[in-house]
Order: structure tokens, then sequence, then C-alpha cells
């Protein structure tokens, strides 16, 4: 029987697709007409959900951060597909723009708009909590940029349950623009930082997750082996998870399934990661039109009960 599709989320004003597109690699490890064809792929496919950052690349050699944003600008400007898009970036991580103070955010968010050649952002989340600014500050800054039209809906990602918290309550005092979305490290193989108190809180305040690092570097894809080199930027990171008890248990685990479903370990991985509490679209990048298949194929993917139970008692944190 087919599984029944995964239907699309409403997140504050927004709907969106259950697979967020990262966009990351654009710029990094996907030059313009590379990114193109991911971002015409993924669009083709169902896709509406598109995340950056304003800091993406800036970590390569001869980039100065922006350029995923000056990418996706071009790209929705040359295809016509604005409204069709819901487009959500990072402030606060940009090397001339670093932090969260009020001026420095509300200046983010400009050269934001301008690299994306767009009059409003849809989801804006500050990239990187800065302890050093009231969370008074950082909340009234969002909610001028909400007033001035320039944002839609805000989100909050590397955040401490404490900080989310604190952030939540004083927009209800206030009666300011709330969060409605997190954007935690989570996956099978990195479960600690979003799993307990901040999940928790993400619950009871209502808030959506989008994690990142959803397929581990690349690691769940399953295109990581034992004395099997790959060519990637992130081979090094991926490579980690291999070396662990943890990650040769879930690898096993997800084979055992994929190959039970006839699918990818890639859509099996992102399935039990879709299928958490709060969860509401992983986010996911591809450098080739050629790697979106298995990352779309989320929509039609329901693991069962069982699936599900095995896959998180492989990837139970080694003691």
């Amino acid at each position: 029987m087919t599984a029944p599709l995964r239907a699309p989320r409403t997140l504050g004003s927004l709907t969106i697709s259950p697979l967020c597109l990262g966009g990351n690699a654009f710029g990094w490890t996907a030059d313009e007409a590379a990114s193109f064809a991911v971002l015409d792929a993924y669009a083709g496919g169902g896709g509406n959900f598109i995340d950056t950052a304003d800091v993406y690349s800036a970590w390569v050699e001869g980039n100065r951060g922006g350029e995923s944003e000056t990418i996706i600008g071009r790209w929705l400007a040359r295809r016509g597909r604005r409204e069709e898009i819901v487009v959500a970036t990072k402030g606060g991580g940009h090397p001339d723009f670093k932090g969260l103070a009020a001026e420095t955010l509300k200046r983010a968010a400009d050269e934001s708009l301008r690299r994306l050649g767009t009059d409003h952002i849809d989801l804006y989340y500050t990239h990187f909590d800065d302890e050093s600014v009231p969370v008074s500050e950082i909340i009234s800054a969002l909610d001028e940029l909400v007033k001035a039209g320039k944002v839609r809906e805000i989100g909050a990602s590397n955040i401490s349950p404490e900080r989310l918290a604190a952030s939540l309550a004083f927009s209800d005092s206030e009666g300011l623009a709330r969060y409605v979305a997190v954007q935690p490290h989570y996956n099978l193989v990195s479960r600690e930082t979003y799993e307990g108190e901040l999940a928790a809180v993400a619950a009871r305040n209502g808030l959506a997750a989008m994690p990142y690092f959803a397929l581990a570097s690349g690691f769940l894809t399953g295109k990581y082996r034992p004395d099997t080199p790959v060519e990637s930027a992130r081979s090094g990171r991926a490579g980690e998870y291999l070396a662990t008890e943890r990650g040769r248990r879930v690898l096993a685990a997800l084979d055992r399934i994929a190959a039970d479903r006839a699918l990818s370990p890639a859509t099996i991985a992102l399935a039990w990661l879709a299928a958490q509490p709060t969860v509401a679209a992983p986010i996911a990048s591809a450098r080739t039109p050629d790697q979106l298949p298995p990352l779309l194929a989320l929509s039609g993917v329901m693991l069962t009960e069982s699936e599900l139970a095995s896959l998180s008692a492989a990837s139970t944190p080694d003691v």
C-alpha cells in the first residue's frame, strides 16, 4: 500500500513543504549554474521552502558572505517565482553584521533583502544567540522588522532553552512579534542538543522545529562506508560518525529499513526526523539535481511505529 503523502505544514502565516532545501551549498560547493539546476529541480518536485543565511559562504576563500542569498535572489527573479517560494534566512552571522544588537540586526536584514532582491523575508531567524544582548532588545528589533513589512515570521537558531523561553515570555508580555520556529542541530546521530528541554519549550509554546544537518553532513545518506573514500567538502565531519559504534548501529538500521522499503537511507533518515515531536520540515541540501530525489521522496513516506522504534534504539547515544 502506498504511504500517505505528508501534507504541507502551516507555520504562522506561511505554508511550507515537508522538506526544506538548505542553501548552504550555493556559492560554496555549487556555483550559480549548479545552484539554479538544484533550485529548478526542487521547485519542479513540489518544494517551496528554501533556507539560507547571510553568512553563507564567508568561510570560502574569496567570498565575503551573502553569496547564497545572492544566488537565490537571482534565481527567484529570473524564474519569476518569488510569490510561490517561502524564503527563510538568518541574521547575525555575517562578518560585517555580527551579533544581535538591534541596529546590527536591522541592518543585516536590509542587506539580506537587497541580496535576495525582495521586499520581504518570509521567515527570519537569529542565526546564533548573542547573550550579550537582552532578549528584549532582540525581540523589539525583530518586531520592528515585522511591523515594517520586511519580515513575515521570526524564528531562532542555536539558542538555549532558557533564552528561548525568556524571548517568548517577553513577546507575550509586550504583545510583540513571537517566534514561530526554532532551527536546531538535530538528526539520528545528533539528538542531544534538541531533545530534552529545548524541544519541551518548543512544544509548550507551539513552535515548529526545522532541524539543520538533517543528514549529518551526508553521513545518513549511506555513502560513507569503512574503507570507502568520498570526495566531499564534508567528508571529515561525516567520517567522524562512522568511527563511532552509534554511527555504525544507525547505518545498519537504515540499511535494513531502506532495503525493506526499496528506498534510500537518506529518505528513511529524513522520515524518522520528520516523525519526531515538533518537527515540521527537516533541512537538507544538494549540490546537484540527482541528489534531490531521495530528499523529495520524504513527502511520500511514513514509517511504522516499529521502524521508528528500531531507528530510535539504534541512535541512542553511547554511554
